[in-house]
């Protein structure tokens, strides 16, 4: 293993952009492309485009470690026509190197889905069950690469980026401490400007609603909304199914294959096979690898379906059924990418008005110095694999950096650091809880 893919195991360093794969198993391989995700999927988030504006060095010169450690000859950031700031100042950081460039995007949703970069930057389609390395490349949210660089000076991964928006007095994006939690969040944004309100967590498509504001902030955590209990959104995030709705108002219009960014890509997501399936009663439908590309966008629910039907529901129940049923994705491209992909690109814009989220669409500013925090609950699994086991003891005094919490034994996993000075005062096998 590189030095430089050690340094990034010893920090702790994970997927910044929601996914939490650990860093250094991705980047420990050997590529042809590194690609630098800036084009932040999720519509009313702020993070990305303002860590690349503010800190465009240290995002490049994270670029440039992970092609340093995996051989690649070309490195690219790509991010959205729009962020003119975060555009000047990469362009500044990147004047007369040879092989780094960025690569300028519409402002589309799903944009930030590392399908639709990896196709727009080199031309291939990464496969169903496949990877980026399957067609030569590695895809590290800029975030990540922020940390990447941090890592070569011996820095954990103790903070994370947060932007506070939707139903909030002021709009922010704060530096907090991983453990922190969302409620003081919410509190520095001057609270909530409606009386009932519901939190998401991450963007108003993909983020999932938080059951709990005293939820911590983990390494992936990007945004925290709150929405009025009462929004159409959140009746559209409930995952519920109305079995005898499906029945009999699909009419098999197909839009929501049709909208469907991965289906254009010769990937074969049909979500209203997946419809007809279920309403019929019949099972699985007949060809279900397509299925395992779903990236749960939610285009087809939120924009697609002019009936008010849920096809995204549906589509992640059938994955839950075809992973409990033993199912596996196979390595398939189906066919060529759609000749009408660039039509069927849907403006964010488009998106934002079709949910109904326009008046929470405003700045966020970043404000860079850490948030200050009493206490903090540093969860042990923030990451894709085996929850970190604790190295510290009730009562044991730590400081900021410090590791708490060490992979497990020959498996995949990420180790977790203190995130503030202070005492150890609980240890769960979910959580370390430390008290300034």
């Amino acid at each position: 293993m590189s030095s430089i893919v050690d340094n990034v195991k010893k920090a702790g360093v994970i997927g910044a952009g929601g996914a939490g794969f650990p860093t250094h198993v991705k980047i420990n391989a050997k590529a042809e492309y590194v690609i630098g995700n800036g084009a932040e999927c999720e519509p009313l988030l702020r993070v990305d485009q303002q860590l690349m504006a503010l800190h465009a060095d240290k995002v490049i010169a994270g670029l440039k470690y992970v092609m340093e450690a995996t051989g690649a000859k070309y490195g690219v950031i790509a991010l959205k026509d729009h962020y003119h700031d975060a555009i000047d100042a990469l362009k500044g950081q990147i004047k007369g190197e040879k092989h780094i460039r960025l690569h300028i995007m519409r402002s589309y949703y799903p944009a930030g889905d590392e399908q639709q970069i990896v196709y727009e930057v080199t031309g291939k389609v990464v496969p169903t069950g496949g990877l980026p390395l399957d067609v030569g490349a590695v895809i590290s949210n800029v975030n990540t690469l922020l940390n990447i660089a941090e890592a070569q000076k011996g820095n954990p991964v103790t903070e994370k980026y947060v932007t506070v928006g939707g139903a909030v007095k002021t709009p922010i994006t704060l530096k907090v401490p991983v453990g922190i939690s969302a409620r003081e969040l919410v509190a520095a944004a001057g609270g909530v400007t409606e009386e009932d309100v519901v939190y998401i967590l991450g963007g108003p498509c993909m983020g999932r609603v938080a059951a709990d504001i005293d939820i911590p902030v983990t390494k992936t955590t990007g945004g925290i909304l709150a929405i009025p209990a009462d929004h159409p959104l959140l009746a559209k995030k409930s995952g519920e199914m109305n079995l005898q709705l499906i029945k009999s108002v699909c009419c098999q219009c197909s839009m929501c294959t049709q909208m469907c960014p991965r289906n254009s890509l010769g990937l074969h997501v049909e979500p209203h096979k997946a419809m007809r399936s279920v309403a019929q009663g019949v099972g699985l439908i007949e060809d279900v690898n397509g299925d395992f590309s779903c990236c749960d966008c939610g285009i087809c629910t939120y924009y697609a379906c002019n009936f008010g039907l849920k096809p995204s529901a549906v589509m992640s129940q059938l994955k839950k059924e075809l992973t409990s049923a033993g199912v596996k994705a196979k390595k398939e491209v189906y066919g060529p990418v759609d000749s009408a992909l660039g039509t069927k690109r849907l403006p964010v814009s488009r998106m934002i008005a079709r949910l109904g989220v326009g008046k929470y669409d405003v700045a966020a500013p970043l404000r860079e110095d850490v948030f200050i925090t009493k206490e903090v609950k540093i969860p042990l699994k923030m990451h894709i694999g085996a929850p970190s086991v604790p190295t510290v003891k009730e009562g044991l005094r730590v400081k900021k950096g410090d590791l708490i919490a060490d992979i497990p034994e020959k498996a995949l996993g990420a180790g977790v650091h203190a995130s503030i000075d202070g005492t150890v005062a609980e240890v769960t096998d979910r959580f370390i809880r430390i008290s300034a």
